[in-house]
């Protein structure tokens, strides 16, 4: 059996990567999915079809980033399910920790094991009913069995409470008291079994579920860009001898006020607590990774702004009655500044970079030797 490389395994200090924002006053695209060379794609429909029933359910708790055991018969059945669900989220990128397959000899079983503090998140796979006893405190298990087929369509694992769950012969089942905030799309359900039934293309059926967890991550993630976006300082606010305005801060109300007009509901058919859902999103790994990332990517774009703007301002009319210290502080300023431009940090254009050297050299050159010699020691 081929290995599954959908997406790399992160540990829980991983930071998200993204592409780096448009600049200010054009619009802010979602960034492409993180998928890494792989031996084979991963068969989503196949991976996830005793639970196609409440992949929407699955779909919010991968979203929201909560802690989750999957116990099933084979570490292959395990692990692919575990990926399977982790990539769900794409374009998001998955923020949080997950092992395809967790045994009790790995070094962190007694942490995810102890009662004393909240379950980490984490989507642990197992095999060993051992840890249903182990894992009790855990707020969702996910109990699969070997596949099996009924009237032709594969059986669908029922939602059960938590207090059903038995350390002994424990039947499959979704175990939590977990209420999704959105409905089900029931004509997708129905599209997908019956595609099952009269045995579609596996490719054509995993291409169906890819593309409504994509649309529906889009949908949620949009607004947020969206609003992101709008709290990036206009350009002609940057000006060349001044530092550079910060991006306003991120206020979850006035965000979810903007969500009556420009919220999911244009781009989603599902109905449901979107407000609710965003309030729990707020609350997840997810959305610190996410809003970090993009916190980062627009304080680079504005460096690179600024930079810009110097680089389009006579420096020589602005040094006339400037001190030298004030000349040094601009020199020190841009060698920073193509430092981590030349690192690919900032996203600004050769000719900026250039012009950036060029300033650098009029700066020293405008000083006394024995500073020029500082500066440009041989």
């Amino acid at each position: 059996m081929g290995v599954v490389l959908q997406v790399h395994v992160p540990s829980r200090m991983d930071k998200p990567e993204s592409s780096p924002l448009k600049q200010c006053g054009q619009e802010n695209l979602l960034p492409a999915p993180l998928v890494l060379a792989s031996v084979h794609e991963l068969d989503l429909c196949r991976c996830l079809q005793p639970v196609l029933s409440h992949v929407q359910t699955l779909w919010e708790l991968m979203l929201l980033g909560e802690p989750l055991v999957v116990l099933a018969p084979s570490p292959a059945v395990s692990s692919e399910m575990v990926l399977a669900l982790t990539s769900c989220l794409q374009p998001l990128k998955f923020c949080c920790d997950y092992r395809p397959y967790f045994t009790v000899h790995d070094s962190e079983f007694k942490e995810f094991a102890t009662r004393t503090q909240a379950p980490p998140n984490v989507v642990l796979g197992v095999t060993n009913p051992f840890f249903i006893k182990t894992l009790q405190h855990w707020p969702h298990i996910l109990r699969v069995g070997e596949p099996r087929m009924s009237g032709g369509l594969p059986k669908q694992v029922k939602l059960k409470k938590p207090s059903r769950l038995k350390t002994l012969d424990t039947k499959p089942g979704l175990y939590t008291a977990y209420t999704a905030h959105l409905c089900r799309d029931k004509a997708l359900l129905r599209r997908l079994l019956r595609g099952l039934q009269k045995k579609r293309p596996a490719g054509v059926l995993t291409a169906l579920l890819r593309r409504h967890l994509l649309e529906l991550t889009q949908s949620f993630i949009i607004p947020l860009e969206h609003y992101m976006a709008s709290l990036m300082p206009l350009r002609k606010s940057i000006t060349p001898w001044k530092t550079p305005p910060q991006v306003r801060p991120f206020h979850q109300e006035d965000f979810l006020c903007s969500l009556e007009q420009a919220g999911p509901q244009l781009t989603c058919i599902l109905k449901g607590d979107w407000l609710g859902l965003y309030r729990r999103f707020f609350k997840s790994p997810h959305f610190d990774g996410w809003y970090r990332q993009r916190r980062k990517e627009m304080a680079h774009q504005l460096e690179a702004l600024h930079l810009e703007a110097i680089c389009e301002a006579n420096i020589e009319t602005w040094m006339k009655g400037k001190s030298e210290v004030e000349v040094v502080d601009l020199v020190l300023k841009l060698r920073e500044k193509l430092v981590r431009a030349q690192g690919h940090q900032l996203p600004v254009a050769a000719e900026t970079l250039q012009q950036a050297r060029l300033y650098i050299e009029t700066a020293i050159g405008s000083l006394p030797t024995d500073l020029q010699a500082v500066l440009c020691p041989p």
